[in-house]
């Protein structure tokens, strides 16, 4: 009888065929060139070209955020990267990409079923592009990571080749699997409790345990103590500028607009028709009660994001979502533009492919701001069981080791989902070469970022820190 299962189909062949011929094309060993800079080039312009646009009063908190270390500027700093990404060799194996797979932008969130899951948790810069591009960013924010912590040369290297293996060894199990298996295959934390507990527990105690607890403190009930109370008699949010800023004062300040409720009714308008029915009848039970506009993340800040407070049956039963602003991804200036409208149906569609468990009410919509300026946005629940590993209290190499491979574990499985697999795997192949090479790649670019940060410390950008 003849085994089925053993008789690849024509699609897979291909697969096959192309990575080897890419391989053929762009040894390995060739990923490791850090391409060199046009002499005209500046990082620092750069920055400042990407704050136009932006709300101008918040991007000295951008500057001051980014200012804080190497790591954090790096997270800043992702339309550097795709500058220099573009300036290496690349297999042009394609995947959709997270377009800012840097290891901060991992962590844990809560499924439709309210299940934990660890995976990719931030799709602002996602776009279609060269698999390798992503594996780079994740290893040098690993290697910046470590050389933050004061790792030398030889302890990151080895670390960064651990955790990379484990990209190229998931990509080849993945590519013996069925379609639907890889579709469906997820990092479910409370059922591999045991194993990842043992893998991540030290003389601190369990680092899973401490991620599970911070993840199941942050939910709308939560942010709700603390970022809502009663305001001139009504219940909204309290002021915190410039972290928080009710809606009510922006409009005093001459943003546009009438009137909060009139904001939020123009904003679900268009939001609502973007997800299905089940969580728009969902939604359309909840009250409208207060926005207000929100500080977030490191290279976000600038842009226009907001929360929206929500009353069920009573005022204990809140939901908060989050409005983030969709600006073009930074990989655009490199790779062109994907096929979708509006760049909050690109983040969307994006998460939608990379992550196994997307958000119930993720959504997008376009707003008129005037006659002729508009703005893209993307809708997600706030703090919805969302936490991230503290990578500065992680002491031991052999820890941020694992999570960096727990990252890489993640991401060969959004590429799986997302690209052909069976084409990266015969680019990978068996041997060693390609952990050795990004690894080589990241800690050459962790170099560049410390110069890029040194110049941007020395105040070459207007504000940026003097």
């Amino acid at each position: 009888m003849i085994e089925q299962a053993s008789i690849p189909t024509r699609e897979t062949v291909k697969g096959r065929a192309e990575g080897r011929r890419r391989r053929a094309e762009l040894p390995r060993k060739d990923l490791a060139t850090l391409g060199d800079r046009h002499l005209d080039f500046d990082p620092i312009a750069t920055l400042v070209e990407q704050g136009r646009g932006r709300v101008e009063s918040l991007l000295p908190l951008r500057a001051e955020r980014m200012a804080v270390d190497e790591f954090s500027f790096l997270r800043g700093a992702a339309a550097i990267m795709a500058y220099d990404l573009a300036m290496t060799p690349s297999t042009q194996i394609d995947v959709q990409l997270c377009g800012d797979a840097h290891i901060s932008n991992f962590g844990v969130f809560s499924s439709p079923e309210r299940r934990l899951t660890f995976g990719l948790n931030d799709f602002d810069e996602t776009l279609p592009g060269p698999f390798d591009w992503d594996v780079k960013r994740m290893a040098a924010s690993a290697a910046v990571a470590l050389r933050s912590q004061g790792r030398d040369e030889s302890t990151i290297a080895k670390a960064l080749r651990k955790a990379i293996a484990v990209y190229r060894t998931t990509i080849l199990d993945l590519a013996a699997r069925g379609n639907m298996a890889v579709w469906y295959t997820k990092l479910d934390i409370e059922a591999n409790i045991d194993q990842l507990r043992s893998a991540f527990t030290d003389e601190h105690g369990s680092r899973v345990d401490n991620l599970v607890a911070q993840a199941r403190r942050k939910d709308s009930h939560h942010a709700y103590g603390k970022l809502v109370g009663m305001v001139g008699g009504k219940l909204g949010f309290l002021a915190d500028p410039p972290l928080i800023v009710p809606m009510q004062d922006l409009l005093a300040q001459g943003e546009s607009g009438s009137t909060t409720e009139a904001i939020l009714d123009v904003v679900f308008d268009g939001y609502l028709a973007s997800i299905g029915e089940a969580p728009r009848h969902l939604l359309e039970t909840f009250e409208r009660v207060d926005i207000a506009r929100k500080v977030v993340g490191v290279g976000s800040v600038g842009t226009r994001c907001f929360v929206v407070l929500l009353l069920g049956r009573d005022l204990d039963d809140p939901l908060i979502l989050q409005i983030k602003e969709a600006v073009p991804s930074v990989l655009e200036a490199h790779l062109g533009p994907d096929h979708h409208t509006t760049h909050g149906d690109r983040v969307i569609a994006g998460q939608r492919l990379l992550q196994s468990t997307p958000d119930l009410f993720l959504g997008a919509f376009r707003a008129q701001y005037s006659a002729t300026e508009t703005h893209d946005f993307y809708v997600r629940q706030f703090h919805d069981g969302k936490a991230a590993a503290d990578l500065s209290s992680i002491n031991s190499t052999k820890i941020f080791t694992r999570y960096v491979g727990v990252c890489a574990w993640v991401l060969a499985r959004a590429h799986a989902r997302s690209g052909n697999r069976a084409a990266i795997a015969a680019y990978l192949g068996q041997s060693t070469t390609f952990e050795e090479a990004i690894t080589d790649w990241a800690i050459a670019y962790g170099e560049r970022n410390a110069s890029d940060y040194a110049a941007f410390i020395g105040g070459g950008a207007a504000g940026s820190p003097a």
